[in-house]
């Protein structure tokens, strides 16, 4: 007779902030061997997801960040120091 069990487990969401998902991909690009804030800045200018890397989950992390208000907020960050 088979012993088969189901396991069930719980998928825990992880709430990431803006800031959280930026150094992720920036660190990220870095490991790779990238210039990371020009393939950052490549990105924002262009939508173009070619220019972050896959590694990390980091492409899928940057696409969840709707890019005007990514622009948005790092021009307040800027603004506000």
């Amino acid at each position: 007779m088979d012993n088969k069990k189901t396991i069930v487990m719980d998928a825990v969401k992880e709430e990431r902030t803006t800031r959280d998902i930026l150094q992720i991909v920036y660190d990220s690009l870095n490991e790779r061997g990238y210039n990371a804030v020009d393939q950052m800045v490549g990105y924002i200018l262009s939508g173009d997801p070619s220019y972050i890397t896959s590694y990390n989950n980091a492409r899928n992390l940057i696409g969840k960040i709707d890019r005007d208000d990514l622009v948005e907020e790092l021009l307040n960050n800027y603004l506000e120091k």
